[in-house]
């Protein structure tokens, strides 16, 4: 579990980021080890999804944003390849599930080769959209109704249509940014079991309110205050032996 023995995917360097003339992220520098559930967590507004959207340039999706700092990805600076290329290589999950709503189950899933004009054969779309559907442990479920609407799964399943749609463009990083907070307790846990399952073949980077949630299934976890990196370590150590006050405040529930 030690970080000298991970292999680092993800190197976060200096990272600083302004809203306007409002600094959301401050010097920000951490890694993120391959094969890994990397958690970060913190009360809101302290700057975790604003760090999740900066490993895709999802932020320049807001031209009132600034960012200063280095991103490297398998050793690649992300700033230095045009944005599309980092996005596929980063899938991104958001809060609430979002099927692309007048598509099919199948559409969805393929969607992202769609928007990046990338043709597919028939035999190759189908092969894809069985793995994605597989990986996101929905196939049993949706595999006689593909070509029904995405919007027509309960808000888990359409959540882990989410995530086959990301799996889909084979992305080396998974950004998860508090994908069970707008679901029940069950469909919560079939999340959790499947990120877990996940991290055998992509590495995963979660937002997540949730401390039980970052103390059940993440390797590594981030702790951030009002922008700042406060700590960072394996889960087990920050949890038990966090070595910043402040950690363990808001693991105690002082505040958050």
């Amino acid at each position: 579990m030690e970080g000298e023995t991970m292999k680092v995917l993800i190197q976060v360097q200096d990272l600083n980021v302004f809203y306007g003339e409002q600094q959301a992220l401050m010097s920000v520098s951490l890694e993120f080890y391959e094969n890994q559930v990397h958690a970060i967590m913190g009360p809101s507004g302290c700057g975790k999804t604003t760090l999740l959207r900066c490993l895709n340039r999802m932020h320049e999706l807001d031209s009132s944003v600034r960012v200063d700092g280095k991103i490297f990805l398998s050793g690649i600076n992300i700033f230095s390849i045009p944005a599309m290329e980092v996005r596929r290589m980063t899938g991104m999950v958001f809060q609430r599930p979002n099927p692309f709503p007048n598509m099919s189950i199948y559409d969805n899933v393929i969607a992202g080769y769609k928007l990046n004009n990338i043709h597919l054969k028939k035999d190759e779309a189908n092969q894809i959209v069985e793995e994605s559907l597989k990986k996101a442990a929905l196939w049993v479920e949706v595999k006689d109704k593909l070509h029904k609407r995405g919007t027509f799964l309960s808000g888990g399943q359409q959540q882990r249509l989410c995530i086959a749609r990301a799996l889909a463009m084979k992305p080396k990083v998974l950004l998860l940014d508090e994908p069970t907070s707008a679901l029940d307790p069950k469909s919560t846990s079939h999340i959790e079991e499947l990120i877990t399952e996940l991290k055998n073949t992509v590495t995963i980077v979660l937002v997540t309110h949730n401390i039980a949630q970052a103390g059940r299934i993440s390797d590594y976890t981030a702790f951030m205050y009002l922008g700042s990196l406060v700590e960072y370590g394996p889960t087990e150590k920050v949890f038990t032996i966090p070595s910043d006050k402040r950690t363990e405040e808001y693991l105690s529930g002082k505040f958050g």
